[in-house]
């Protein structure tokens, strides 16, 4: 029978194989932990999906809600082109002064832009902006507005972007209806809208790992 030692054994050889971390990567989680971060970056091979995820998008601009210490920046970061660009939205100050400094250190700030403040107001004053559409959007925020963050996700990307939204079983907990839990309930109002959404085609997986049970979803912007 699984066990959660079996989840994390089974991380640990994909990890070892298919998406070791580098020394900036490492080093990240260092500074993250020094400076007391929550512990809820992705883990390693889920940052390699995310990578993979924006290179087969062929992704120029890339828009991610929810920074913490910039490890899935780093991540998604590398795959830009030496022109692309990652815009990242983190609410706390202390989160994004580590973030911006692990960053730097893998030598990607001149392709990223760390931006501070609350989501829900940043957004907006990027739209105004009008920028070029994003090909890929990570949200990776606060739970309880997951149907917002979904929302403008679309405002500001394009038939064919990909938009994915992180930790949306809650540890099976999304599966209750009758939940009052604000990321309960912020989760299944985001699962709702894309597949009631004329403009998204998506799904949601299931995963288990050094993360715990847990998961997440897909949605492709269509015309």
């Amino acid at each position: 029978m699984s066990s959660s030692q079996t989840w994390d054994d089974v991380d640990t050889y994909f990890t070892t194989h298919l998406s070791p971390d580098d020394a900036a990567l490492e080093a990240a989680l260092r500074d993250s932990e020094a400076n007391e971060l929550p512990h809820i970056n992705v883990a390693p091979n889920q940052g390699k999906l995310l990578q993979l995820l924006a290179l087969v998008q062929g992704a120029r601009r890339i828009l991610e809600i929810g920074t913490l210490g910039g490890y899935s920046t780093i991540w998604l970061a590398r795959a830009l082109p030496a022109d692309g660009r990652l815009i990242s939205l983190e609410y706390s100050p202390e989160y994004a002064e580590v973030a911006c400094r692990n960053i730097a250190r893998a030598g990607l700030d001149p392709l990223v832009e760390v931006r501070v403040g609350a989501a829900l107001d940043s957004l907006p004053k990027l739209a105004d902006e009008n920028p070029e559409p994003f090909d890929l959007v990570f949200i990776d925020a606060d739970k309880a507005n997951n149907p917002h963050y979904v929302e403008w996700a679309l405002r500001l990307t394009r038939a064919g972007s990909l938009i994915i939204v992180d930790n949306v079983v809650r540890g099976g907990r999304v599966a209750d209806a009758d939940s009052t839990e604000p990321d309960v309930v912020g989760t299944r109002a985001a699962i709702e809208l894309i597949a009631t959404h004329p403009k998204l085609d998506g799904t949601a997986i299931q995963t288990v790992g050094t993360k715990g049970y847990d998961g997440f979803a897909l949605a492709r912007v269509v015309d």
